[in-house]
């Protein structure tokens, strides 16, 4: 398996995400974070601002690193990444899905966390997103209730 590299940009406490589905696979519609496969000769973070590009049509700049998640016996890194305020994503293509008459790249979509589903978000924490400016504010503000799913 390949190495990685996502890209978390945000915008007004909205993060740019993905609606996919690989139905193939027996997944249904979820939500990621633009990001993919590390190509030979290719830094962690060309491969976030790559794969940027590719599948939201968005110029980027690394911020920082969030986080580097060791997954499934490869290595996942994480990269904050600013955008230009006048630019807005479009859906790109993946180019490993190339000949695929059902991508499984869907949508690109600005959306809060109060708009993702708790496995979504689960995996949004583990990338870092408790770093991202504003976000660790908005956990302080939670309840202290115990929620989860199933109980």
């Amino acid at each position: 398996m390949k190495n990685r590299s996502v890209a978390f940009v945000i915008r007004n406490k909205k993060i740019l995400v993905e609606k996919l589905n690989y139905p193939s696979e027996g997944k249904d519609d979820f939500y990621s974070i633009p990001g993919g496969g590390i190509e030979e000769g290719e830094t962690p973070e060309q491969t976030a601002i790559r794969e940027l590009k590719e599948e939201c049509g968005l110029d980027g700049t690394i911020v920082r690193k969030l986080s580097e998640l060791y997954n499934h016996n490869r290595t996942e890194y994480a990269f904050e990444v600013k955008v230009p305020d006048d630019q807005e994503p479009i859906l790109g293509y993946d180019p490993e899905e190339e000949g695929n008459e059902n991508p499984p790249l869907k949508e690109v979509l600005w959306l809060g966390l109060d708009e993702l589903s708790e496995k979504d978000r689960a995996f949004l924490w583990g990338y870092g997103l408790m770093q991202v400016p504003g976000f660790y504010e908005e956990v302080k503000s939670w309840g202290d209730e115990i929620s989860y799913p199933g109980k």
